[in-house]
């Protein structure tokens, strides 16, 4: 039979096998359904400062940059990651020391940092976002907000291992 049906004890039955070749299957079984990493987007380096400082809040704050960092193929949380955030607000442009920050990823791969509200620069409402620290590639993002009244913006990154 050319077209095998898949069916609840077919795929029970792969898994065990999967398990059965050791921890080698496992790795091809991430990898084969594994997270793609995130690509660097076109213009989320600009105005970068390397070592912004690590911040609990930029300014007087009102808007929140959320977001997740997990790892690429098997999708893991990773915790205490260091993530960039820098943004033109209502207090201060992109490229001002000031309008940079950085945080920290918790226990589930999370970050949340409070800034001054997003304001458009160049047409459109939108933040930058790095991580920097060189234990998986740099990843570089430039989410933009679908209004400018939004008091949240949200990124994710899927970081490779160097």
């Amino acid at each position: 039979m050319a077209d095998a049906l898949l069916s609840r004890r077919s795929l029970i039955t792969q898994g065990a096998a999967v398990v059965a070749t050791g921890a080698s299957g496992l790795l091809s079984l991430a990898r084969a359904s594994g997270l793609a990493p995130t690509p660097s987007m076109r213009g989320g380096s600009n105005n970068y400062r390397p070592g912004a400082p690590i911040v609990n809040r930029i300014g007087g704050g009102g808007f929140w940059m959320t977001g997740t960092v997990r790892r690429a193929g098997d999708g893991v949380p990773l915790p205490g990651q260091r993530i960039q955030i820098w943004a033109h607000t209502t207090e201060g442009h992109e490229r001002d020391p000031h309008s940079h920050g950085a945080t920290l990823t918790d226990a589930k791969g999370e970050f949340r940092l409070e800034m001054p509200q997003i304001v458009p620069a160049f047409g459109q409402p939108h933040g930058h976002l790095a991580y920097d620290s060189g234990e998986f590639e740099t990843v570089f993002l430039r989410p933009v907000m679908s209004s400018a009244r939004d008091k949240t913006l949200a990124a994710h990154f899927v970081l490779q291992p160097l």
